[in-house]
């Protein structure tokens, strides 16, 4: 659910700013409200921001080493919270230096204000990067005059310009094979290399006309190219310098986490208002926040021990409180999609994560399908949250979501027959049984239960041959629609009473009724009942009557409702495509499955294997690698389609057209030093 809010507004002495600040972020439950301040460039937080974002990008393209764990001494009798214990003596700084050890062990440090005792980590790798682009301009530069001064070989410049010195003018061309086919021989020249494309010319005494003389370089080519061994070295000493402090990403990611928090404390500070119209010496601020109700008491703690002035009151209409969704663990697991999504519900609309949850397990078990495929993944998941508990204590929420969404595939899968697309007839005993009969293609006939018979008008027994494919999967489709839309419109009519546009979303979900009913009949030939035309006419003489009754003239706003049967005509439209939609969960699935049995098919020849031979062994492994990489490809695009197909049907059609939510919050961030896990 999403937590209630209580906005506070609180008033200290001017004097007092950053000693109210600092003890409200150490309760860590205020989530300040947002104000247009102007960003000190010149603070010194934030060129300390600048100057470590400046070293994290030096060092991103670098993979972070892993640590090697060291040997543990058999003789060692101390516990492993012991062991990692800092030993007597180790420097402790304001900042998490205890990452680089003693003063004579590290050259350098992570915290900023012990930079005048030794180097200051960013700087020193910042000085680096400025070297390593100094050393990358002259490399550059000096490739450009090698490759310039190849085709004339090494020769030293300053012969040449002791000839011109004499007053004999010398000029250096490269020219084209035609232009040299056309020059003029009283022209007196040497030529000196050639290639099929360039001929090089020394000329004396004359410039050739209308060409541009090669320009001469300062230093013949093996001397360049000597400095270009030598600047490629240093490059890669650099580089290896730059390399090895891959391993402090941690701690810069920490030291960038601690002056992120600084930054916030400026802020804090620049966003309190003073109090116009107050004695210089009693100046007062003041600030404003949310607070989740069951917190309140924690702020009226330390305002009461601290002499400041607190109020607190339910938020205005026109107030954009911060979200918090508070969701037990079963529930939970569903909050990393979410986040992966970026969607965060408003504070005044709905915490969907039980229903999404819900729905979209059976979204993903339709879609992937395959009870084999969903067996594989529930065992990587199950891996994964084995080896993160083992490494952070903690079982991810991400792997139980997996388990949990494999989990009803294997069920789905079961029930369908659906392992790895093998035919039911070459199944194991103990799987067939799993199978329900309407899903069995070893039954002949359909039996109708008693309640489909009267509410579908549908025969008691009916042949398979009869029934378009997949014809029970497709009104499951349209039935999880029905079940799923008018959810959510059932929700609208309750967060709307007592307001008599309740009773137009009642009208909507009455019309959901019928519309399924002309869905089924146009997709899967059930016959049409009456009573679902009386219910549709029902739920569109509901909206056009109480649509647009908010407030006032009951009669004026009838007018408006009629006004707007066009909008009301567009509704009743989208309505039928929402529920026409969910037939992608019949059809991605069937997808899934005909390709898995293509892939089948190819690598199981029809003739068989044959006898054991050389001929059998190729079969074989060939038959081995079209199976695992054509289930490998259709397992990743079958997955790819429940991110695209089930997500979209619980954030459009489920949450955006029936919920009409906008996903208009942002998350509750309070300010702290540390963030509290709830």
């Amino acid at each position: 659910m999403i937590v209630p809010m209580k906005k506070v507004c609180l008033m200290v002495q001017e004097k007092s700013q950053e000693d109210a600040l600092t003890k409200l972020r150490d309760v860590g439950v205020l989530h300040l409200e947002k104000k247009d301040v102007p960003i000190n460039i010149n603070s010194n937080a934030q060129k300390l921001k600048i100057k470590v974002e400046d070293a994290i990008g030096l060092i991103s393209d670098y993979k972070v080493p892993k640590k090697k764990k060291e040997p543990i001494d058999p003789n060692d009798k101390r516990t492993p919270e012991e062991r990692r214990q800092k030993p007597a003596g180790m420097h402790r700084g304001r900042r998490a230096t205890d990452v680089f050890g003693t003063d004579e062990e590290a050259p350098y440090s992570i915290d900023a204000v012990r930079a005048p005792k030794r180097p200051y980590l960013p700087d020193l790798m910042i000085g680096f990067g400025e070297e390593r682009k100094e050393l990358k301009e002259k490399y550059v530069v000096l490739s450009r005059e090698v490759n310039r001064l190849e085709g004339w070989g090494d020769f030293d410049p300053s012969i040449i310009g002791e000839i011109i010195s004499y007053g004999l003018p010398v000029y250096l061309y490269e020219i084209s094979l035609d232009v040299f086919s056309q020059l003029d021989q009283k022209y007196n020249f040497i030529k000196v290399k050639g290639d099929k494309s360039i001929v090089r010319l020394i000329v004396f005494e004359e410039k050739l006309p209308g060409i541009t003389p090669f320009q001469l370089p300062e230093k013949r080519l093996s001397v360049l190219k000597q400095e270009l061994d030598e600047n490629k070295t240093a490059l890669d000493g650099i580089e290896a310098k730059l390399q090895g402090f891959a391993d402090r990403r941690p701690a810069l990611d920490n030291e960038m986490e601690k002056i992120e928090k600084e930054l916030e404390f400026e802020t804090a500070v620049c966003g309190m208002t003073k109090v116009e119209d107050i004695p210089e010496g009693l100046s007062l601020s003041w600030l404003t926040g949310y607070i989740p109700a069951y917190d309140l008491g924690k702020v009226k703690k330390v305002s009461h021990e601290n002499g400041w002035a607190l109020s607190a009151y339910d938020p205005d209409p026109d107030d954009a409180p911060p979200t918090k969704i508070a969701s037990n663990p079963f529930v939970r697991v569903i909050h990393p999609l979410l986040s992966f999504l970026g969607t965060v519900p408003g504070y005044r609309e709905f915490d969907i994560s039980p229903s999404y949850l819900f729905f979209f397990s059976i979204f993903f078990a339709m879609i992937l399908g395959d009870a084999g495929y969903g067996a594989l993944v529930f065992s990587l998941a199950v891996f994964m949250g084995v080896s993160g508990k083992i490494k952070t204590g903690t079982f991810s929420d991400v792997a139980k979501l997996l388990m949990l969404l494999t989990f009803t595939t294997i069920v789905w899968g079961a029930i369908n027959g659906a392992w790895f697309q093998i035919p039911q007839e070459h199944l194991p005993v103990f799987l067939k049984v799993l199978i329900i009969p309407p899903f069995n293609n070893a039954v002949t006939y359909i039996e109708f239960p008693i309640i489909m018979q009267k509410v579908f008008s549908l025969p008691e027994i009916a042949s398979k041959e009869s029934l378009d494919s997949g014809w029970y999967i497709q009104l499951l489709c349209f039935t999880f629609a029905l079940i799923q839309l008018v959810w959510a419109r059932g929700k609208r009519i309750f967060s709307l009473l007592p307001s008599l546009t309740a009773f137009a979303q009642l009208g909507t979900l009455i019309m959901m009724f019928g519309l399924y009913f002309l869905v089924l009949n146009m997709l899967l030939r059930i016959d049409f009942p009456q009573f679902a035309m009386v219910l549709i006419i029902i739920g569109v003489s509901l909206n056009l009557v109480f649509a647009e009754q908010n407030g006032g003239n009951f009669f004026k706003n009838l007018g408006k409702g009629f006004g707007n049967a066009f909008q009301l005509f567009l509704k009743c439209v989208s309505c039928f495509a929402d529920i026409i939609s969910y037939i992608r969960l019949f059809a991605v699935g069937l997808a899934g499955a005909m390709i898995a049995q293509i892939f089948n098919q190819m690598a199981l020849p029809a003739d068989g294997f044959g006898v054991f031979g050389l001929d059998f062994i190729i079969k074989l492994v060939a038959a081995v690698l079209i199976l695992v990489i054509g289930h490998g490809l259709n397992l990743v695009l079958t997955a790819l389609s429940v991110i695209v197909h089930g997500v979209r049907l619980n954030l459009l059609e489920y949450a955006g057209n029936h919920l009409e939510m906008e996903w208009s919050g942002y998350l509750y961030n309070p300010f702290a030093l540390k963030q509290k896990k709830k």
